[in-house]
Formats: C-alpha cells, structure tokens, sequence
C-alpha cells in the first residue's frame, strides 16, 4: 500500500475516489507518457512536463545536465508529480453537473541523483520501449557520450494518491423532468499513421511502428 499523509489525503470524495492502491498507481503510471514535476526554487513556484519511465518502486526522468531544471531538484529538494489519464467526457443535464471520468496520481517524493553509468544506460532502454515499444534493437546503438550528457534522477513512489473517477452523470433529482440527452463521451486514446522524415520517404516502415 502506498504511504497516507496529511499531503496525500483528499479534501473530497476521499470515500469514493481516493485510492492507496499500489498496483493501480503502478498501472497508471505505467499507461501515461507524461507526468508534470511541480517544484519551488528560490520562493518561486515551477510546473515542468516530461516524460518517465518507471521501474519498480521509482519513477525516472531525464534530461540535458544542463538543465535548470533538473539540476534546481536533484540536490534532493522536495517535489511533486501528478499524473492524469482522462477517459471520458461526462456530459450531465446541467452543465454544473458536467465532469471527467479520469484516473489520476498525485505523488510527494524527493530526487535521487543516479550517476552509475550502467544504470543511466539501461534507463534509456526502459523509455525508449515505453514511447515507441519494440523499437530499441532497431535504433542504432547510444553512444557513451549521449548517456554521459544526461542526467537521471529517480523519486521513490511511496507518499502517493491514487483518485479516479468512473460511472455516469450525477444529475439532481429535480432534473429529472428535463428531457435531456446525458451519458459520456469517451476520449479516444491511440497512435495514428507515422509520417515519415524527407530522407526516410523511400525507406520501408518498419514492424514495430505498424500501429
């Protein structure tokens, strides 16, 4: 189970919505492309997208060892990561009534800076497979130089949340003589036809990217 604090307890719905689900946080996690990193560095507040990748109990993000960004977190400093799949449209007999059917986690951790070389290495596999799966063996090889110019930070998935919201409208009573169309929309999911570069226009589509 994951860990319940003041931060990771809900205001409302915690009795429907809130989960300390592990295996389901894991599954949300695993199914987003994206989380968004929320921060503060020097009394301002920060709010960066970026893709991760998770391995176990760790959620990993990446970038140039330039980055502001990632060096302003990677001494440790405090931070948190939500992530939020939307699944449909919930449309009501009110618009006050009208929501989102979505599955959500909400996570306080602190970053851990992972310099061993082999594991920064074996991160970029674990990603790459992520985005655009079966295609690391067909990519040319990464250079050493490319791992070293990243830098990896790993946060520990433990104070965390899970929220989801399923089912139909919640409409008033009253509505009910309102004869109104209400129901959900589903927000489709998927990849689309992949439009190839100018100087791959004559190159085969390879398997794994036959969606």
């Amino acid at each position: 189970m994951l860990k319940k604090t003041e931060k990771t307890t809900a205001s409302r719905y915690a009795s429907t919505r809130l989960h300390y689900d592990e295996a389901k946080a894991y599954e949300i996690i695993d199914e987003a492309l994206f989380c968004t990193v929320s921060y503060v560095h020097e009394g301002q507040p920060f709010s960066i997208p970026t893709a991760h990748v998770r391995v176990g109990n760790k959620l990993y993000i990446h970038g140039s060892v330039g980055s502001h960004f990632l060096r302003g977190i990677a001494s440790g400093e405090p931070v948190c990561i939500s992530i939020m799949i939307a699944d449909d449209l919930v449309v009501a007999k009110s618009a006050f009534n009208h929501s989102v059917n979505y599955r959500s986690v909400i996570l306080f951790s602190s970053s851990v800076l992972i310099d061993n070389y082999e594991e920064k290495a074996k991160f970029f596999e674990y990603l790459t497979e992520k985005l655009v799966p079966n295609s690391w063996s067909y990519l040319r090889p990464m250079k050493n130089t490319e791992v070293n110019k990243t830098m990896l930070l790993a946060f520990e998935i433990e104070e965390a949340s899970v929220k989801v919201r399923s089912g139909e409208s919640s409409d008033e009573p009253e509505d009910d003589a309102f004869n109104l169309w209400t129901g959900r929309i589903p927000i489709v999911k998927g990849f689309g036809t992949p439009i190839p570069d100018n100087r791959a226009e004559n190159i085969e589509l390879p398997k794994h990217l036959r969606f």
